[in-house]
């Protein structure tokens, strides 16, 4: 049985920037696919205050083993100082798709 270690990325971003950013990590095989989720409201402390920004959620699928050059890959692209990362793990699917998230960005069978 092949084991691939597959995970799911959360990242705000502001809305403008929202698709540059993603076509960027999928062009650059750090991320197999991004869906784009718009209008969303953030409440959030700050520097000592609850902010409220209106942002886009980014849904990345990608490798656990690509995870920490994605995250550099945002920090360096990302607008904000401390973007949002979070990682999900992918337990289970369609083994079709699952199969298509690391072909699409080149990993290799664990």
């Amino acid at each position: 049985m092949t084991f691939y270690q597959r995970i799911v990325v959360f990242v705000t971003a502001p809305r403008d920037k929202a698709g540059e950013l993603s076509r960027r990590l999928v062009e650059e095989k750090l991320a197999a696919c991004v869906n784009i989720v718009n209008n969303l409201d953030s409440i959030y402390w700050w520097e000592g205050k609850v902010e409220n920004d209106s942002e886009s959620l980014l849904i990345l699928k990608t490798e656990l083993g690509l995870l920490g050059k994605l995250v550099k890959r945002i920090k360096m692209l990302h607008p904000y100082e401390v973007p949002e990362i979070i990682a999900l793990p992918i337990i289970g699917g369609n083994p079709d798709y699952l199969k298509w998230i690391s072909d699409s960005i080149g990993q290799e069978e664990v």
